[in-house]
């Protein structure tokens, strides 16, 4: 086997290595050796195989790897599947057990099969070894298997396993070896060799296995001395399966578990000389072998640290003397049988303590643990509930014991355990005859059975041992703290389990700090606080010497804290008589002084207490005794004959001072000597004894004495220093190069110099970037000025970036295992709080000593100038204190800061340091459980860049998983961390001094066992900073508070209330904050819950306290809901009408955290009780939550800090996440629509053709929803499934009764839409009867006429001018004779029938004529200026305004300006700018000609009045029947009287009168704009009917039959002509009509502007009109935001059918085509087959024909009795098909420029689809909402970004200057606006809502964004904007310069932002 030792090096330089070995230790022994037999197939063999990773069948010992790493032992595993021949397969292992595999579904065949194979192969006991298992795929299941193979007698139950035939979960794997364990051990430890045994062999085998029977665990240090002893013994092998227990040789594997604490211990040559001489000896003996008794490696740090051997009686360890080191260079034959005596004893009593450490193990169920280590991961998650009252079984202790130590319980070591037998024997007594005297006997008897159950019992501390020997460095320390803080004494020296060898734990203590105070003569009291490590401090070692029926450990407890067992004593619960790995341990405990009178001691003290007894344990004895400043030893009497009597006389000559307690004596204490006391202690209470013994000491340690340093350990030979370890050593290497350079500097320098980025230029930043929401003055300007200061101070940070410190930490971070990095930054963490210690205490005492000072001023109510200078030096004081205060947290906090630079200027530094790669570091560390800064708390800001990307790469590593966000709210060191510390055992900084400042957050994983309770992975911990800090005042104070309460109670999906005390004026501080925190969540539909936690309650028993105490607390948040909902305009009366809140659930109260005063007082237990309660009803709220996603996480943390920048967190919150699921609901709604609309416009096209074909008279709406209901069906189950399924499903809950409610609505709507349709085409047929009936008549006569003719003509058939010239004499005569009764349909006269109505209307012919000369009218509602249009005769007060306007004729521009009534001077303008700085949105203001001039807003009035009577009109005129019944001269009367009503409408409402011109115009106008329809319809209806008209246009069809007739072709021929004939223009009009809707849906689903929601449709047209760079498209957009979009979707259907995808438009046609071909080919089929069955008539074959296609084809049936000759209706088939080939081929040659003639059109559709929605615009930019649906109410309507509202033509009142600021910035601005052009009313922007009912439908929330689309269009097109409003972008108007370098590029990406939700 190879060892890897890298990591063996010595730190100090001590050379390790590891010594050769002989051939014969080489060779190790398998734990355990498995043979695989049954059938090949059964196993998949590979790389990810646990338990065969090589497919070649062997029987070399081939330890599995995969198994060393699961389980942490060596297992053999030979494979022989398949196998049919064992001859040719040598074994030579003992084997114990065959693994016999059987495939699921085969397992019966082969099972019986398999067994004899066995038995004849290996013989009958090889059954006994049998494990059966039965292998499946992934999915299956073979529950059936065991039932199946019960049916055989040779099963054995308990050895019957299944799992998957990849054998990779380890789950199943580990299941497996339990079994095979216990099957072993059953076979009472046997091996299976082939060999029978006799019956002799088997009795002493089974005599010995008793003394063996127990569990075995051996070390590689003593395999040769093993090996000496099996080969001297010559026995046989007995093998044991149980588990490895020592640290293995391939320990170094599992670096990340065990800290690489594996190493090899050298063996002696002599040893290796003795192996090789014995194995001669033994050449032909059976060789006795324990196959489970392997190398367990031993830990050794340097050569010089293990000088002695220990060898073991029973419990007690033995000094012995070393083989190697006596007489090593004596070879005779008597020294070496010595020797090896020696040996063998020691072996014996090693292998004897090592059973006991096995079976312990195995008791408490640690025996995996040993190898695979416990970690902090193991315990940093949340399992099932801690038991608190009931009895824990053994197998359970330790975990129970380690949960309640994490969660502060000091009770932990008194957990009582459940027996699993009667506590009392109760056994029935012999039938034998009894006598009083029998019983007094028995009675007396100290032989009497007796309850065995006390044997069973763990001793308390061998469970804490236990623990601690199989848990890793990093628990140990964990677990280390938690003793320290519950106040129990701690490990300093441990005996290894395995090699005997003293390990001193030094690394544990590292994190301990311990803090106390020092009175001095003079009364001043100075605090202390150290880590523990570094402390000077006496030590008082207490040693026992022999046996003694005085606790030790209880007379130090009275020493230190009498109240409560710092060391464990025998009189403590659950103590018991034996204990195992206690004897050879000390431990160590600290006595910390208050500084009150009635301390024990006046220093600190630590306190040192070897257990056992000292004379067996010289090592340790030696090494306390030589560290302690005074000695102390209990002794059991003082002879000189005494054992102990020389120990004793080396420490009374030793200077060292000594005091001896004699157990029979009963005098006090005397003094021997200067330093020398003895005093007795039989007889005397322990009070006393306690008494005395404080004052000697006490007098001792007030002189010189020697002091004690935990660090100097690792000077000490002949121990091994856990921190000696190379993987420890680099760790400290690699941070203390770090630590070195920060040395250099003093501490409160070491932030400014080191770590830049986050000093006077990030806050510098933090304050600019809030300033940037409370723009004032010119906003836009000092936007882009501060905004300029922000990237400024951005490079800054980037140049400065990366010190070495931190280049050198990134390295480590990078480049270090997972381990070493563990190590290297609790090292960093450990070296950095040492740093700052001293520094933060003395400054930390003057802040004390400054602040009593102020509050004894005030008191006295002294305001002098000595309150403001102390004031002065307690903010010094301050600033030096956070200077000071330097930690981990300060590095990543500068790794955020230079990710962020870096990040915002995507720059790489010089250096090269790949920044992009810290959030990846950052991740990993989050997962693995380090705590997260998420707000820095001394600036107060977010990082959102860093913290987003730090959140993407967890998400990146882990997936997006479901977290419970646990936040916790509460006042300054009022126990936060600590409480959510011991809950989860967190990390979070508890100790003084060092309180949270920010808030971190850090993930908690929930654990497997419970996971199935819960719809969330994780509970993500977010801990806070203090409200009410003592570092901030005033309203500095509160608005923090605010902000941070606001922060952490929208982050959570819980919040923890943290209320420490009863102090009510504190109290209700905090619930105000808390109530005005939550109030804000419900406004902006946030929805957390909150339990309140009541801590340090004195009394939490007292049911009737409680209850009052949660009345008094419900009132206060009632009172705080009234006030608060006043401030928050919220209706609330009491705190449950904000949030979900029972007062007797949700308050929770807490004991006090420590029994008794600091620093000596251990936690409460009912602290920890509480601490559990609340865990579990926490958990039990959580389980009814789904919690949120990683990404969730991240947008709610986006939104909500952007919201807090701004002064109005409600107005100004936008909830991203929830913007971004209503989003994906539009385009799930757009899709729903859509399927419902394509399947109505299928349903429609069908009825519409059998409208035509008068196959339907009548529509019915149900017949409609009928054919709805499948597709509204499968909508239905399809939201269903999208409300019920999706991730978001809690948010989407809120509209799904809304949007279920739209869908419905939506399709009444288009079926009832569609049955009006109809009804028009029905109404339309039935008015059309008459004629149809008479056109039938024409062509039935026109058929009989050209039929006849073609007789006539017969013999001219040749000759086509004659025929054509005879059928057009005849024709003309045809047409005269049927239409001599009909009177024809005139053409519409338009232009005579518009002068007509004006005139009847009143109005001058010469006004008439004018216009319609001039042909101004068309122009009309692009004019934008109408002052020519106006007459100020009815109102003079217009010209009183602030504005000018222009005169009435346009002429007048040219005059001069001239002051009349009411001018407006620049001067008075400006005045007005200096009252208030408003805004006004007329743009035309300041137009400087003469005369009047109309403000623009009532010209936009004026131009909303043409677009509505405009839209009216088209309305009106489209509902008239003109192509069902004709045009008529009223429906002009009708518009041209609506027209002139609105226009007097108008008037009415206005200040001012609209010349006739004007109402002229615009009739005409709209008359212009409805010809086209009109004329349409019309042309439509007389195509229709009339007569002449319809006869005409059949000449060529009937010519055709004429000369067909004249050709001789027979009635079929030509009937299949006219077929053809008729069919080809429906067969057109279908294919055309069908292929429209199918590009529409193609359109819909593929193309992105049209396959997304609105707002993407938005995008894409803004994207259109600046790549066209189209200023009159924008400016239509603007005004007119629907008629633009509609341009585009005309446009952009125009260009995919006949450019982009002219394709695909194609092939979508001939599959049309080809559908139509094939229907006709069935029609015509079905039709032939029903005549020829039933009777041969041409009419029904017709009638038939046209029945099939009724739905696809327009076709009139016509009267056959021109065709009754036709009998052969196969050859009208072929006939017809013939002809139909031509028709075919002709349409799929179609243009599709066809498309657009007929009744479905795709752009129409899809406009129809796409403009369904919102088009309201922003009363300030007109910007267009967004919402897919029309109305969405009571949703207000938004836009994502706005844009500049001069745009619109917002300017200044006064000036003609633009206004260039975005509403988005206003909003939050100091800014005012006119509520109207003549309006002296102004409005803040801040309060726009309350502007009136169009602002208050708005919803328009402050954004920082660059915007740049719109900055570019404004530069762009400034120009021409200005000769638009008639405006400039000047003075406050001005476009700042650094708009203009924005290109078009950069604008047109900028969309995909803007519109990215």
């Amino acid at each position: 086997m190879e060892q890897d030792n890298d990591d063996n090096t010595a730190a100090g330089g001590g050379e390790s290595e590891t010594k050769s070995v002989s051939a014969a230790n080489e060779k190790v022994i398998p734990k355990l050796t498995l043979v695989l037999i049954g059938d090949q197939n059964s196993i998949e063999i590979g790389s990810e195989n646990i338990l065969l990773d090589h497919d070649g069948q062997t029987n070399v010992e081939q330890f599995s790897t995969r198994l060393y790493d699961l389980c942490g032992r060596h297992i053999s595993v030979i494979n022989m599947l398949g196998l049919q021949n064992v001859d040719t397969f040598s074994l030579n292992q003992k084997i114990h057990a065959f693994l016999f595999l059987l495939t699921n579904g085969l397992h019966n065949n082969h099972y019986s099969s398999g067994l004899q194979w066995l038995e004849k192969a290996f013989g009958k006991g090889s059954l006994d070894y049998v494990m059966t298992v039965v292998t499946h795929k992934s999915g299956e299941t073979c529950e059936s298997a065991l039932t199946d193979l019960r049916a055989n007698s040779s099963l054995v139950e308990k050895r019957f396993h299944t799992c998957t035939r990849s054998m990779m979960d380890e789950r199943e794997i580990l299941a497996l070896l339990e079994k095979i364990d216990i099957m072993v051990s059953e076979n009472d430890h046997h091996c299976y060799n082939g060999v029978i045994c006799d019956e002799k062999e088997e009795q002493k085998e089974n005599k010995e296995q008793l003394d063996n029977k127990e569990e075995t665990m051996d070390s590689s240090v003593f395999q040769q001395n093993q090996r000496v002893e099996e080969l001297k013994n010559s026995a046989e092998v007995k093998c044991d399966p149980v588990n490895e227990l020592a640290e293995g040789e391939h320990s170094e594997k599992n670096d990340d578990n065990t800290g690489g604490e594996s190493e090899i211990t050298s063996v002696s040559s002599a040893n290796n000389e003795k192996v090789n001489e014995l194995e001669e000896n033994a050449a032909n003996s059976v060789v006795k072998c324990n196959p489970m008794d392997v190398h367990g490696d031993v830990e050794q740090s340097h050569q010089t640290k293990n000088d002695d051997n220990i060898t073991v009686r029973g419990s007690e360890i033995m000094p012995v003397q070393s083989a190697t080191d006596e007489g090593s260079s004596d070879k005779n034959t008597s020294g070496n049988k010595e020797q090896s005596m020696e040996i063998s004893e020691e072996i014996n009593r090693k292998k004897q303590y090592q059973r006991k450490t096995e079976t312990l193990l195995s008791r408490l169920h640690l025996q995996y643990k040993y190898q695979q280590k416990l970690t902090p991961a193991d315990f940093l998650k949340i399992g099932p509930p801690v038991k608190q009252d009931n009895d824990t079984s053994e197998k359970d202790l330790a975990h129970t014991f380690l949960q309640r130590l994490l969660m502060l319980d000091y009770r932990a070591r008194y957990i009582p355990v459940k027996q699993d037998s009667p506590e009392v024997s109760l056994s029935k007594p012999d039938l034998v005859f009894e006598t009083d005297d029998d019983d007094l006997d028995a009675l007396l008897s100290s032989s009497a059975d007796s309850d065995q159950s006390e044997q069973t019992n763990v001793h308390p501390m061998d469970v804490q041992m236990a623990v601690f020997h199989c848990s890793d460095r990093f628990f140990k320390q964990n677990m280390i703290t938690k003793l320290s803080q519950c106040q129990y004494a701690l490990p300093l020296l441990v005996p290894d389990p395995v090699t005997m060898d003293i390990d001193c734990p030094l690394w544990t203590f590292r994190q301990l700090r311990k803090s106390w105070k020092i009175k001095d003569n003079s009364n001043i009291v100075t605090m202390k606080s150290s880590p523990i490590c570094k402390a000077k401090t006496p030590m008082v070692s207490f040693l026992r010497l022999g046996s003694l029926s005085l606790s030790k450990s209880q007379l130090m407890n009275t020493l230190i804290n009498d109240r409560h067992n710092t060391f464990f004593h025998r009189n403590c619960p659950g103590s018991t008589k034996s204990r195992h790995f206690m004897d050879g341990v000390a431990e160590i405990a600290w006595y910390c002084p208050a500084g009150k009178p009635n301390d024990e001691f006046t220093d600190c003290i630590a306190f040192c207490n070897l257990h056992g007894d000292a004379l067996l344990m010289k090592k340790q004895c030696d090494i306390v005794t030589e560290k302690s400043s005074v000695n102390v030893v209990l002794v059991p009497s003082l002879e000189k004959g005494d054992t102990h009597f020389g120990l004793i006389s080396a420490l009374y000559k030793s200077p060292k001072p000594l005091i001896i307690l004699l157990a029979d004596n009963d005098r006090g204490a005397v003094q021997a000597k200067k330093g020398k006391y003895k005093m007795g202690l039989k007889d005397r209470s322990q009070s006393n004894i306690s008494k005395e013994l404080k004052k000697i000491i006490g007098d001792i340690l007030s002189g010189p004495h020697a002091s004690f340093q935990l660090e100097t350990m690792t000077e000490v030979s002949g121990i091994r220093v856990d921190e000696d370890d190379t993987i420890c050593q680099k760790g400290k290497f690699n941070a203390m190069k770090i630590v070195g350079l920060l040395q250099k500097t003093g501490v409160s320098k070491i932030k400014n110099e080191f770590f830049p980025c986050q000093g006077h230029k990030w806050h510098k930043w933090c304050r600019i970037n809030k300033e940037l929401h409370h723009l004032k003055g010119h906003i836009e300007k000092e936007k882009c000025q501060k905004q300029q200061e922000l990237m400024q101070i951005r490079r800054d940070r980037c140049d400065a970036s990366c010190s070495e410190p931190m280049k050198l930490f990134i390295e480590s971070l990078s480049s270090l295992p997972s381990t070493d990095k563990e190590y290297f930054l609790k090292w960093t963490q450990i070296l950095i709080d040492a740093l700052s210690t001293d520094d933060l205490t003395s400054i930390l005492q003057s802040y004390d000593e400054k602040w009593s000072e102020v509050l004894a001023l005030k008191k006295k109510h002294d305001k002098s100038d000595e309150l403001r200078r102390k004031h002065t030096e307690l903010d010094r004081l301050s600033t030096k204190l956070q200077s000071a205060t330097f930690g981990l947290e300060h590095i990543f906090r500068e790794m955020g800061q230079i990710y962020e630079a870096h990040a915002s200027l995507q720059k790489l530094t010089s250096e090269q340091t790949d920044w992009s790669k810290y959030p990846e570091l950052a991740a990993e560390l989050m997962i693995s459980g380090h705590p997260m800064e998420l707000m820095d708390g001394d600036a107060g800001h977010v990082p959102l860049t860093w913290i987003c990307s730090l959140l993407d790469n967890v998400i990146k590593k882990l997936g997006d998983k479901r977290v419970f966000v646990l936040s916790v709210l509460g006042v300054q060191s009022s126990g936060k961390s600590t409480m959510l510390n011991a809950m989860f055992g967190l990390q979070f900084a508890v100790s003084a001094g060092r309180c949270t400042k920010g808030a971190f957050m850090q993930l908690v994983k929930v654990s497997e066992e419970i996971k199935t309770d819960f719809q969330f992975d994780y509970v993500l911990v977010v801990d806070t900073e203090g409200l009410r800090a003592l570092e901030l005042e005033g309203n500095a104070t509160l608005r923090h508070d605010n902000e941070l309460a606001t922060f952490v109670v929208g982050l959570g999906n819980m919040t923890l209330i943290n209320i420490f005390g009863e102090n009510p004026a504190e109290m209700q501080d905090v619930l105000q904050i808390v109530v005005h925190a939550f109030m804000r969540m419900k406004k902006v539909k946030l929805s957390p819950s909150c339990v309140f936690v009541h801590q340090n309650v004195t009394d939490i028993a007292a049911a009737e306290k409680n209850m009052d105490g949660k009345r008094r607390l419900q009132e206060k948040l009632d009172q705080m809901t009234q006030l608060a909902s006043k401030e928050e305009v919220c209706d609330a009366e009491c705190f449950s009408d904000v949030i979900a809140f029972d007062v007797q659930k949700d308050v929770k109260y807490f004991a006090q955290l420590w029994e008794g005063s600091p620093p000596m007082a251990p936690p409460n237990p009912g602290y920890s009780e509480s601490i559990q309660e609340l865990k579990t009803f926490i958990l039990s709220k959580a389980s009814q939550s789904a919690g949120i996603t990683l990404s969730q996480f991240k947008s709610k943390i986006h939104d909500l800090w952007n919201a807090l920048m701004n002064e109005n967190f409600v107005f100004s919150f936008k909830n991203t996440l929830e913007i971004a699921v209503y989003r994906k609901l539009e385009i799930q709604y757009g899709n729903w629509t859509w399927a419902l609309r394509s399947n109505m416009l299928t349903i429609e096209n069908g009825l519409h053709t059998r409208i035509e074909n008068g196959k339907l008279d009548k529509v019915e709406l149900n017949y409609l929803h009928k054919e709805m209901s499948k597709t509204y069906g499968e909508i239905k189950k399809a939201m269903t499934t999208y409300f019920d399924d999706d991730r978001d499903k809690e948010m989407l809950v809120q509209w799904r009764g809304r949007f279920e409610k739209k869908i419905k609505e939506f399709l009444d709507e288009q079926v009832r839409g569609v049955k009006r349709k109809l009804e028009d085409v029905i109404q339309q047929k039935n008015a059309c009867k008459k004629l149809d009936d008479k056109k039938t008549e024409f062509e039935n006569k026109l058929l009989q006429k050209s039929k006849e003719l073609a007789h006539q003509l017969k013999d001219k058939a040749k000759d086509e001018e004659q025929l054509k010239k005879h059928f057009n004499s005849d024709w003309s005569g045809w047409v005269k004779e049927l239409t001599a009764d009909t009177k024809p349909i005139e053409d519409i006269n338009y232009e005579e029938d518009q002068s007509t109505i004006l005139q009847e209307l009143g109005f001058e012919w010469s006004l008439i004529d004018e216009s319609k000369s001039s042909g101004r009218y068309t122009e009309i509602s692009q004019l934008g200026d109408y002052d020519h249009y106006v007459t100020l005769t009815k109102h003079k007060e217009l010209c009183d305004t602030s504005q000018q306007s222009q005169g009435e004729e346009r002429e007048n521009k040219t005059n001069k300006n001239q002051k009349g009534q009411g001018s407006y001077s620049l001067s008075s303008a400006w005045m007005s700018l200096k009252t208030i700085f408003g805004i006004v949105a007329t743009p035309q203001v300041e137009k400087r000609t003469s005369g009047r001039f109309l403000p623009y807003e009532e010209q936009q009035l004026i131009t909303s009045l043409i677009d509505d009577v405009e839209q009216q009109t088209i309305a009106m005129i489209k509902k008239k029947p003109v192509a069902t019944r004709g045009y008529s001269l009223t429906y002009l009367q009708e518009v041209a009287n609506n027209v002139k009503e609105k226009v007097a409408e108008f008037e009415s409402k206005s200040k001012y009168a609209l010349k006739k011109e004007f109402t002229v115009d615009l009739i005409l106008f709209v008359f212009h704009r409805a010809e086209s329809w009109l004329s349409e319809s019309h042309k439509k209806f007389k195509g229709n009917n009339d007569a002449l008209s319809y006869v005409e246009s059949k000449k060529m069809q009937y010519y055709n039959i004429f000369r067909s007739f004249c050709k001789g072709n027979s009635s079929a021929v030509v009937l299949g002509e006219l077929i053809c004939e008729k069919l080809k223009v429906s067969i057109v009009e279908a294919v055309c009509n069908k292929t429209a809707i199918d590009l529409a849906g193609e359109m819909r689903c593929t193309f992105p502007a049209f396959s997304g929601n609105r707002l993407n449709l938005e995008k894409q047209v803004l994207k259109s009109l600046a790549e066209k760079e189209d200023f009159d498209g924008f400016i239509t957009y603007i005004l007119h935001p629907r008629n633009q979009v509609e341009t585009f979707i005309k446009e952009e259907v125009q260009k995919y059918i006949f450019t982009d995808k002219k394709d695909k438009a194609r092939k979508i046609l001939k599959k049309n085509v080809e559908d139509i071909k094939k229907r006709l080919s069935q029609a015509l089929y079905d039709a032939t087959e029903k005549v020829k069955k039933q009777s041969e008539d041409p009419d029904m074959w017709l009638k038939e024909f046209s029945s099939f296609l009724k739905d696809q084809l327009t076709f009139n049936t016509f009267c056959c009795q021109n065709f009754s000759d036709i009998n052969n209706f196969d050859f009208l088939k072929e006939e017809t098909e013939k002809g139909l080939v031509s028709v075919i081929k002709e349409v799929s040659k179609l243009s599709l420029d066809k498309i657009k003639k007929f009744r479905m059109k795709p752009d129409q559709i899809l406009i129809d689809q796409l403009c369904n929605c919102c088009w309201v615009t922003c009363p300030f930019c007109a910007a267009v909402c967004t919402n897919t649906i029309a109305d969405h109410s009571p949703d207000k309507h938004n836009v994502p970004f706005h844009r500049p509202s001069g745009i619109k033509g917002w300017h200044i009142r006064g000036t003609v200057e633009l206004v260039t600021d975005f509403c988005t910035t206003l909003v939050a601005s100091d800014r005012r606006f006119y509520l109207r052009y003549d309006s002296d009313v102004t409005v803040p922007f801040k309060e726009y809502q309350k502007a009136g009912e169009k602002y208050a439908t708005w919803q328009i929330t402050p954004d920082k964004s660059k915007l740049i689309y719109w900055k570019w269009f404004v530069c762009r097109f400034q120009e021409q904007l200005e000769n638009h409003y008639t405006l400039k972008f000047q003075g406050s108007g001005e476009i700042p310069s650094e708009w203009r370098n924005y290109s078009k590029q950069e604008a047109i990406e900028s969309l995909d932002e803007m519109y990215n939700l």
